[in-house]
């Protein structure tokens, strides 16, 4: 039988028609559960349903950006109320300080796909209470936290009222990492000490993490954690020193550090924005070097049809296998793009840009290169590039034989002021004398919005600060439409990129954030100035661009099976789903027997690691090598419980490792471990290695579960 999965996010864009998204996450969160749908897996998603939703964006004449809330109607919305077993409207309770909180849950569907989605606006709740669950991402760090106490804890009841026992628990960033929270204390009702509860509950969740950025990072203070949870700390079995420790950090209660230590498989979103976590979270155990710290890659996709043109879709259709849509994840579905005829490609797209223009009231710009750029207005993802040097714009989007121009769109966060500012430069540059006509910025960005643009423009454009856009999205949407990207070598791009199908900017990551900008606005002036418009603007017979539909085709075949949602899941599926599945309910089966074995053992290594120190490290010649002996004090614990092994580096960024031996036991917990490493003394002094010892267990998830090491000191 498939294990069934339960998707925590935060927020999900299933459609514009149900506006409780903001941007990436929630957009991922809705292409993952369509996906989901289309391979038959039983998956549901809970979040929550907020009345006035993200926002709504007017831009003012002056460029400011007017946020509006208006209420959404439940009854005018793509969803439906859950029912009890008696006929009424369910709704679960959830503690929300000294007070109970009342939430109606409510349904919506992808396919056959269900989100429970949770409403605290009802008459049983006080009138400031029903306000809770209004805007996604409003308020103050009190109202987030109560957010993330509906979400975790409200999420997890609502699934037990209607019957749905999942085997794995998805985390969806770490907003949602309170659900953890939650199981231990139904555990701890049960009688289960909080020790085998939190092994129970780690062994059966996922944790995706999905930016570098600290402000994606919720933390709270301990005042607001006692003050929000002070009442539900007791439930759970243990002290509240030992609570708050799972997510302590720099003296907060950090959501990353809770959702990280109550998962057995953590993930980022590409496979450079693992090696950035690692780094991230290796502040949090500085004793393990980033690159064992345990985060796996799961590079992010999109939901082809979705995010498909009705305009090319019907090509597909002409051209591929008659089953393309169950097979998007197949590179071999896509070979046959190359055998589609250039103007039917070209004329396919054109017909998408002239409904793009239409649709967003855009002058005509069918015989213009039209550049698109849309996304949230973060600092970091530097709309403002473009703008460094305007003498050299103009000349770029009024050159006489090959004009440019640009389609902005995004909402900037109404509390981040840098962001607003984005928003009102570019309106002051669209309308002075040499950009009127060649810069665009269009209100209000949604997923409809967001169709028409990745199926419409002719380059998309993407400018972080690498390697801060820890994978991105909307590209790949452009890409399976056939329109090429330009953008720094980071997120997904970084992994996607082969030099044909698209333009990469390197990305500077060494200097000051000014110098970067520099340096990476000068590589797109070139790259528009020498490669992007002039190719373009190449035509053929019949006003074809041959040249670039063959990027266009690059791009398509490349990128959409790699990067899709489907791809995506399905790796979900293998590397994380069913093998957690299957470990939840190895430490759950004969009364949790070996979760309680597990965190029984984790509490004497715990106990005894005090004790466990490297006396002695001696290096010898031996034959073409050196051999190795450590003299190592483990006290209480096991030779068998631990890895002894050499460490270096390899110099190119990466370690190596070595396994030591034991070979001789003396009294008092001494032990003798020892190795013949490969090359002589002065390499291994050049690798900084030394030699490190590690608690490890069969049951252990990875090997550096318990986040304890000890390293040597003393040489000779």
């Amino acid at each position: 039988m498939q294990p069934k999965i339960a998707y925590f996010s935060a927020e999900f864009g299933l459609s514009e028609s149900l506006p409780i998204y903001s941007g990436g996450l929630g957009v991922l969160a809705g292409d993952h559960v369509k996906a989901a749908n289309d391979l038959e897996l039983p998956l549901v998603g809970v979040g929550v349903l907020y009345r006035r939703g993200y926002f709504q964006q007017r831009i003012l004449e002056d460029g400011s950006q007017d946020a509006q809330y208006p209420p959404m109607n439940p009854e005018e919305l793509p969803v439906q109320a859950v029912l009890d077993g008696h006929g009424h409207p369910l709704f679960v309770e959830v503690p929300l300080g000294n007070r109970l909180i009342y939430l109606r849950v409510w349904q919506a569907n992808a396919g056959n796909v269900p989100i429970y989605l949770m409403d605290a606006d009802n008459d049983r709740n006080s009138d400031q209470d029903r306000r809770l669950t209004d805007r996604l991402y409003g308020g103050d760090q009190e109202t987030r936290i109560a957010h993330e106490v509906i979400l975790g804890i409200g999420g997890v009841r609502v699934l037990r009222a209607i019957g749905f026992e999942p085997d794995v628990w998805h985390m969806n960033e770490g907003h949602v990492a309170f659900l953890a929270l939650e199981r231990i204390r139904e555990y701890s009702a049960q009688g289960v000490s909080f020790e085998t509860a939190l092994e129970a509950v780690k062994a059966s969740t996922v944790f995706t993490t999905h930016t570098p950025v600290p402000a994606g990072h919720d933390q709270f203070s301990f005042e607001l954690m006692d003050r929000y949870l002070g009442d539900y700390f007791w439930q759970l079995g243990a002290d509240r020193a030992k609570i708050l420790g799972l997510g302590r950090h720099n003296d907060k209660f950090n959501m990353t550090r809770l959702a990280f230590q109550t998962a057995s498989k953590v993930n980022g979103v590409s496979k450079l924005h693992a090696e950035v976590t690692k780094e991230l979270f290796h502040k949090w155990c500085p004793d393990i070097p980033p690159q064992d710290i345990p985060v796996e890659a799961v590079t992010n996709g999109v939901h082809t049809e979705t995010w498909l043109s009705p305009e090319l879709s019907e090509l597909y259709n002409q051209h591929l296998a008659y089953n393309w849509p169950r097979a998007v994840a197949d590179p071999q579905t896509w070979v046959k793009v190359e055998e589609i005829p250039d103007d039917k490609l070209w004329g396919a797209h054109q017909s998408a840009k002239q409904r793009m223009t239409e649709r967003l009231s855009l002058p005509n710009l069918q015989n213009v290169l039209t550049i698109g750029f849309a996304r949230r207005f973060a600092t970091y993802k530097r709309a403002y590039l473009l703008f460094q040097d305007l003498d050299r714009l103009e000349r770029i989007v009024n050159h006489p034989d090959h004009p440019v121009a640009f389609v902005f769109a995004g909402k900037a966060h109404p509390a981040d002021h840098p962001g607003q500012e984005l928003i009102r430069r570019i309106v002051e540059v669209s309308k002075m004398e040499g950009f009127q006509g060649k810069v665009f910025l269009v209100e209000n960005y949604d997923m409809n919005i967001g169709r028409h643009l990745v199926q419409g423009v002719d380059v998309w454009l993407n400018t972080p600060v690498k390697p801060m856009e820890a994978s991105g999205t909307s590209g790949i949407k452009a890409a399976l439409n056939g329109v090429p990207n330009c953008s720094v070598l980071d997120g997904w791009w970084d992994e996607g990129y082969n030099g044909e199908n698209g333009w990469a900017i390197e990305g500077k990551t060494e200097g000051g954030r000014g110098y970067q900008d520099w340096v990476d606005g000068e590589t797109l002036y070139r790259v528009l100035e020498t490669e992007i418009a002039p190719l373009y603007y190449r035509r053929g017979e019949g006003g074809v661009p041959h040249d670039w539909v063959t990027v266009m085709k690059n791009s398509i075949r490349t990128i959409t099976p790699e990067f899709s949602t489907a791809r995506m899941v399905g790796e979900y599926w293998s590397r994380a789903y069913a093998p957690v599945a299957e470990r939840g309910r190895r430490f759950a089966a004969n009364n949790l027997e070996v979760a309680q074995r597990v965190g029984a053992y984790k509490q004497f290594v715990r106990t005894s690691w005090d004790s466990v120190y490297i006396q002695d490290i001696k290096l010898s010649p031996h034959e073409d090598g050196t051999r190795v002996q450590a003299c190592i004090r483990l006290g209480r614990i096991w030779h068998a419980d631990v890895r002894v092994e050499a460490v270096g580096s390899d110099g190119h960024g990466g370690i190596w490792k070595q396994e030591l031996r034991p070979v001789t036991e003396n009294a008092g917990g001494k032990y003798l471990f020892e190795c013949d490493y490969p090359n002589r003394i002065e390499v291994w002094r050049k690798a900084n290695a030394n030699i490190r010892v590690v608690p490890i267990s069969p049951d252990f998830c990875n090997d550096f579960e318990l986040e304890l090491t000890s390293w040597g000191t003393n040489w000779r």
